[in-house]
Parts: C-alpha cells; sequence; structure tokens
C-alpha cells in the first residue's frame, strides 16, 4: 500500500498580512520616534557663572547637540606639552539643584576623568602640585535633574517592544518627559595665568539617544563625561572639536575606558572608569553610583 505523503500547504495570504502589519507597525513606530524625539529635548542655557578670566572673542561653534562658545590661541595650546586638572566644581546657581552631594561629586568627576583620559592624547597630565605648561578648570553652570520615573517607564517600554513586537526593527524612544541638561564653563591657562583656551557647553538629554539611568544625576552624569571628551579636543587639536569624523582612540585611553590603568598616574585621582559593568549598568539604566566608585580619595 503506498504511503501517503502529506506537504505543508502555504498561505500567501496569511504572509501577505503578516508582512502587511509588520511594515505597518514599522511606519507608525518611526513616526512615532520622529514626533517624540523632535519633542523630547531638554534645554541646556550657556549661562555665565564669572570663572573664567575673560569672555571676550567667544564665537559659537556647535555640534549635532551641542551649544558652545568658544576660542583658542592654537599656537600657543599646541606648544604645551604639560597640563593638569583642578577638580570641576559647581557654581551657586547649579549647586541649587537637589542633588546630594554624592550625586555632584560623581559628575564632577565623570567630566574630570573624561577631560583627563582625552588630554592625555597628546600632553603629559601631571598632579595638582607640579608646574605644568596649562592648568584647566571647569565649573557646571547649569544643571537639570533627570526624572527617574520617566526614565523607568521608558526601560519598561523598550523591554515590552522587544518582546511583544520582535520583527519591527524600531528602537523605542526614551519618553521625553524630565529630561536632564548639563552646561559648563571651562578654560585652559598658561604658566603665567593667562587665558589660552575657554569654552562655555551645553548640551540636554535627548528621546532619541540619550537612553536615561534611573536617578536625578543621570542625564548629568553622562553628559559630563561628552563635555570632557569636548573640551579636551579643543586643547589637544587646537580647533572647535565640531564638524569632523570622530578619531579612534588610542590603545590606552581605549584600556582605560576599560577600567585599566590610566597613561599618567595623575589621572588616578579621579578613579577608574567601571568598564564592562559601567557600560552594561547605563544599557539598563542604573543609578551612577551602583557602578562608579567616583574619585579615588572618595574610595574606601
Amino acid at each position: 500500500m503506498a504511503a501517503h505523503r502529506y506537504d505543508r500547504v502555504d498561505t500567501p495570504g496569511a504572509n501577505r498580512d503578516q508582512t502587511a502589519l509588520t511594515d505597518w507597525l514599522t511606519v507608525g513606530a518611526t513616526v512615532a520616534l520622529v514626533a517624540l524625539t523632535a519633542a523630547g529635548c531638554a534645554n541646556a542655557p550657556l549661562d555665565r557663572a564669572g570663572s573664567l578670566q575673560a569672555y571676550d572673542d567667544l564665537t559659537p561653534s556647535d555640534g549635532l547637540v551641542t551649544r558652545t562658545l568658544l576660542k583658542v590661541a592654537k599656537d600657543d595650546v599646541l606648544a604645551a606639552k604639560t597640563i593638569k586638572i583642578v577638580p570641576t566644581t559647581f557654581s551657586d546657581a547649579a549647586g541649587t539643584v537637589p542633588f546630594t552631594p554624592a550625586q555632584r561629586g560623581l559628575v564632577a568627576n565623570a567630566a574630570d576623568r573624561s577631560l583627563c583620559a582625552g588630554l592625555a592624547e597628546r600632553f603629559q597630565v601631571v598632579g595638582p602640585t607640579e608646574m605644568a605648561d596649562l592648568t584647566v578648570h571647569a565649573v557646571v553652570t547649569h544643571v537639570a535633574a533627570t526624572d527617574p520615573v520617566a526614565v523607568g517607564f521608558s526601560k519598561g517600554a523598550s523591554v515590552a517592544k522587544s518582546v511583544l513586537l520582535p520583527a519591527v526593527p524600531v528602537p523605542v524612544p526614551r519618553i521625553p518627559i524630565g529630561l536632564g541638561s548639563l552646561s559648563l564653563e571651562a578654560e585652559a591657562r598658561d604658566i603665567k595665568g593667562q587665558q589660552k583656551a575657554a569654552m562655555i557647553w551645553g548640551r540636554a538629554a535627548n528621546a532619541l539617544t540619550d537612553s536615561g539611568r534611573v536617578a536625578e544625576n543621570g542625564d548629568a552624569y553622562t553628559l559630563a563625561v561628552a563635555f570632557g571628551d569636548d573640551f579636551s579636543k579643543l586643547l589637544v587639536k587646537g580647533e572647535t572639536p565640531f564638524g569632523k569624523l570622530p578619531a579612534l582612540p588610542s590603545i590606552e585611553k581605549l584600556g582605560a575606558q576599560l577600567g585599566g590603568a590610566p597613561k599618567y598616574p595623575a589621572c588616578e585621582a579621579f578613579g577608574r572608569p567601571p568598564g564592562l559593568v559601567g557600560m552594561l549598568g547605563h544599557g539598563i539604566g542604573l543609578p551612577p553610583d551602583w557602578t562608579d566608585k567616583g574619585a579615588a580619595a572618595h574610595n574606601d
């Protein structure tokens, strides 16, 4: 008796319906993403705290998401070989934001650590008591706190989308409520105390690229790292860091970012980055103090 063979019957109509649904969801998610991103921008004013030696001749030089006023004496900065960092502080106005002292400390230290890693790409970074060709200092002039509840909802929505709609290749944007922002002013002075570079920097978190952390200082902490990277590039290259293709970090900088020893011992004062643990913590939205131990002086 011949065996019967049962072939699978395709259902083109069902496949077309599923494809159409996926396409519709993709288009809808994209439209929502664009709308939320356009609406989801905090404000980062370019305030002045009076810490700079001079504000003359500062000119706008904005990036895609960053606003700055800056100036640099290129030849003098490029001639410098050694540099030291005075720890970042908060202005009186920025200090009114209801961060705890530990939260402010993490934000300021994140800026200094990022500065030190970036400056080490060209300069020899020395300790605070040593002589240096340039001395760098930054002041936080404005900060807006993150709404941790809104970030928590955003993280939950992202997880739900990945489970319920895995075929829709559009990321879930962050809820554009309670976005944080950060502004700083910074300068580099030579051994005679003369200003050789200055920058007023402001940037706000946005719903598309900043996933957020469940902490009041979450956005400020992340933005402080971006500031340190931008200001160090200004001094390393002697020109605006914006409008250029990104350069690959050196092996030393990459190793330090992953939690290894910094290129110069002076950078140890700002502690080591949390490395892969910090990256994972950022991805799932953990508060900065869950993964970052802060400055070395605070490590017990």
